[in-house]
């Protein structure tokens, strides 16, 4: 066969592990922005990570917005002052590894946060953070170790993973005020625990003049 004449198609190329990524990051925007539940998000997330070339990740997102359209994108909200999009912000990492991780008390989060878990624990309390976006994703991992989320009672909590003779379990939250922060929790739980629920009596109030004290103004 002349392979000049015969080149690859795109489809048949195999796809890398940003391939994956982006498709992931398209599908945990939906799930925050309600267009797909719970459990569609981790059965198509499942599919992503068994997909070996491009053209079994394209129709997992076929049926959603585009990345950068308009339909993908919710203005601020009046409740925040929000960061400056033009500064780029490093996803925090907390890693436990026969040790212990916690991070709680008045702090801001950031849009993204990677939390890991080997035969050690991480705790992340979120019921006193200051929020400068709406959406705030959590990546979780747990193997043979133990990530725990909490959140105040009047956010939106949303998740979706798997645990693997494990335990993976999120207690849906849907807000009132649909202006109110959104909490996605992703990941994966192998002989461990990943949970994530509201701390009763815990709740975010007058949210824009706790932020701009925080920023001085």
């Amino acid at each position: 066969m002349d392979l000049e004449k015969h080149p690859q198609q795109p489809a048949a190329i195999r796809a890398s592990d940003a391939d994956r990524d982006r498709i992931a990051d398209i599908l945990r925007d939906a799930m925050a922005e309600g267009r797909l539940t719970a459990e569609e998000h981790s059965d198509r997330i499942d599919s992503v990570y068994r997909a070996k070339t491009v053209a079994e990740l394209e129709p997992l997102v076929q049926d959603l917005p585009a990345p950068g359209g308009d339909a993908r994108r919710e203005p601020a909200s009046a409740a925040y002052d929000p960061v400056d999009p033009s500064v780029p912000v490093a996803a925090e990492n907390l890693i436990a590894v026969f040790s212990s991780s916690t991070r709680k008390g008045r702090w801001r989060i950031g849009g993204r946060t990677n939390a890991f878990a080997l035969f050690g624990s991480v705790e992340i309390d979120l019921t006193e953070a200051l929020f400068g976006q709406r959406l705030t994703v959590i990546n979780a991992t747990s193997i043979f170790g133990n990530v725990e989320v909490r959140v105040p009672e009047n956010i939106t909590l949303r998740g979706g993973g798997t645990g693997i003779f494990g335990n993976f379990e999120v207690d849906t939250l849907e807000a009132a005020n649909p202006e109110a922060p959104v909490v996605v929790i992703n990941g994966y739980a192998v002989l461990g625990n990943i949970e994530a629920r509201p701390k009763r009596g815990k709740r975010i109030a007058d949210l824009r003049g706790r932020m701009r004290k925080h920023l001085g103004h």
